[in-house]
């Protein structure tokens, strides 16, 4: 062939050639199935949903094997880290916290694998989101407290999710409470507003800020219900709600993810 056609040919098929996608891990939970017969690592459906379709990425599930993981390696190779919510909650000797109550679910493999994961893509400056569990994920990997039961504090809301059975999808995930933000935050200028409501889906709550991190926004009951990484270099932030849920119908979830997938992409095409 022709040493001119062939070159001619070779650019046209390096231009055709689709730009390649963010990946994006999702750190699972280990859950039990078949009554209890078998343990399943996975992440809900909708999270996982949300990332393909409104960040375009590509999401890779990261299975919760806690230290059996090189976290350095893994974060070398991903352009995002999602962190998602779950049934359990993060366990207190993580933080120093007083031990749960025999019945509370636990998982401590994810326990193990998101402290990791956090820890090893703030070094490497992985863009990070994290959603309910997520927010309270990263502030422990980075060294701040939780409060077990928010609805137990004096003067503080009950934040879970409804009590009983069959309830309506729609009543679950309902706008429940106000956010405030300050004029001028990156929380604010994302909502085009300084108040919003949001959905609430959570027993513990963050009760000592990480040195690193920075309130964004608060409950009207003042807990902290948005934080961003200090000196950010590229887009590591947490939000209490549940930000997967309508996306399209809550303007700042949907900026959230917007941001999130363009910081991705622009650490997919350096790298």
């Amino acid at each position: 062939m022709d040493a001119n056609l062939e070159k001619d040919l070779s650019a046209k098929s390096g231009s055709e050639q689709p730009q390649a996608k963010p990946m994006i891990g999702v750190p699972c939970s280990l859950m039990d199935m078949a009554a209890g017969r078998m343990k399943v690592h996975g992440a809900a459906e909708r999270y996982i949903q949300v990332l393909a379709d409104l960040c375009d990425c590509t999401p890779i599930q990261i299975p919760a094997l806690g230290h059996k993981l090189n976290f350095d390696d893994l974060a070398a190779r991903l352009d995002g880290l999602m962190l998602t919510g779950g049934r359990a909650n993060m366990e207190p000797h993580n933080f120093g916290g007083a031990p749960f109550p025999p019945d509370e679910p636990i998982d401590p493999e994810r326990d193990a694998t998101v402290i990791g994961m956090i820890r090893a893509c703030v070094a490497a400056e992985v863009p990070i989101f994290g959603s309910c569990r997520g927010i309270q994920e990263m502030n422990v990997a980075l060294g701040g407290t939780l409060h077990y039961r928010v609805h137990m504090l004096d003067g503080k809301l009950d934040h879970r999710m409804p009590r009983g059975q069959n309830i309506p999808h729609e009543e679950v995930f309902k706008l429940r409470h106000g956010i405030e933000m300050a004029e001028g935050s990156l929380f604010a200028e994302m909502a085009g507003t300084t108040e919003v409501m949001v959905n609430s889906l959570h027993g513990q709550a963050i009760d000592r800020l990480a040195t690193d991190l920075v309130v964004e926004a608060v409950s009207t009951d003042g807990i902290i219900e948005g934080v961003r990484l200090k000196n950010d270099t590229t887009f590591t932030l947490g939000v209490q709600w549940h930000a997967e849920h309508d996306p399209d119908e809550h303007q700042l979830s949907r900026r959230i993810y917007e941001q999130f997938a363009a910081a991705a992409q622009q650490r997919a095409q350096s790298r």
